[in-house]
């Protein structure tokens, strides 16, 4: 099969991107290169060079392509305008432009922020979507592009992933930096709230088996780590994984907030747009966990790696590329 991938030059993306071409289904490999490869340097691939909003090259990748995984997005952006265009418009137009070129195997990575925080119990599916977020509201309303422009004979695959960590991720990396450096920075109490994570091979390992199910019409799944975790459990693991004790630095919810409005507008005078602002700060105060067992039912998912795995791994990337 050919494969046509966005985002592959990004941290989910690049795993994927290599597992599709050590698969032995694909015989193709299709990636949307904007400048630099980045991670996929070295990986045997097909370049398409353009972006999101470059039609033609769009319309070269997409040509005689028997599946599209659209991983591209923007996860931070100081306005909605920014990630309707990035995340919605262009996902659509996206979409669109495959079904014209005849594929109708697609699959699309959404997120956990789409559907919006837990309240006690891990979301489903079929709940309603509460996003706290401009991202989480530009990743909902995708969905709902997505699902009206769909067609009958599509089958397209809407993935929700929670928090993701792994090798090559550089947002969640800065608590495992400061945790190195002996400080653990936790939000609320340390038991609560509580998180649900996916470490990055699982995640692909979910888009791959989705990929494969060509049931038509529009199905959204969750893929998920193992259970739920408390920031005390992501503590404890980190620092037994580092082999050096690390201070909890507990900060209120109210503080977070605060903190990151700070933190926003002396970044603002640089021209930057932190990875800590306020929209980040509306999201980490809240518990954020969902259920795979759809994903479990009906794409035999099964998550393979635990969290001190995960970490472990992790970390042991990050000092292998003196990240750490």
């Amino acid at each position: 099969m050919k494969a046509f991938v966005t985002g592959g030059t990004g941290f989910i993306g690049s795993h994927l991107v290599e597992a599709l071409i050590n698969s032995p289904e694909y015989n193709e490999v299709r990636c949307l290169v904007r400048s630099s490869e980045k991670w996929l340097r070295g990986m045997t691939f097909k370049t398409i060079g353009g972006d999101l909003n470059d039609l033609k090259a769009l319309g070269k990748g997409l040509e005689n392509v028997d599946v599209l995984f659209h991983i591209a997005a923007i996860v931070k952006a100081p306005s909605k305008k920014e990630f309707t265009q990035a995340n919605v418009d262009a996902t659509e137009n996206l979409v669109r432009l495959a079904q014209k070129k005849g594929v109708k195997n697609i699959v699309v990575l959404s997120s956990l922020a789409a559907a919006g925080p837990s309240n006690g119990t891990p979301k489903r599916e079929n709940e309603p979507m509460n996003p706290v977020s401009m991202y989480g509201e530009s990743k909902k309303e995708m969905e709902a592009r997505i699902k009206a422009a769909a067609k009958k004979n599509d089958s397209i695959k809407i993935i929700r992933p929670p928090a993701v960590y792994g090798p090559r991720e550089d947002q969640i990396y800065s608590f495992f930096k400061a945790c190195a450096k002996g400080i653990c920075p936790i939000v609320g109490d340390g038991n609560n709230p509580r998180v649900s994570m996916v470490y990055v091979s699982d995640l692909v390992d979910g888009i791959l088996r989705a990929a494969n199910k060509t049931d038509e019409g529009v199905h959204t799944y969750f893929i998920s780590g193992e259970g739920t975790h408390s920031w005390n459990d992501i503590r404890a693991i980190t620092s037994k994984v580092l082999g050096k004790k690390t201070i909890p630095l507990k900060i209120k919810p109210k503080l977070v907030k605060k903190a990151a409005g700070l933190i926003e507008n002396v970044a603002s005078l640089f021209g930057i747009y932190p990875v800590i602002n306020k929209e980040k700060a509306n999201e980490l105060i809240l518990e954020w966990t969902c259920s795979s067992k759809k994903a479990e039912k009906e794409l035999d998912y099964q998550s393979k790696v635990s969290l001190s795995e995960g970490i472990s791994r992790t970390i042991h990337w990050y000092k292998m590329h003196n990240w750490l």
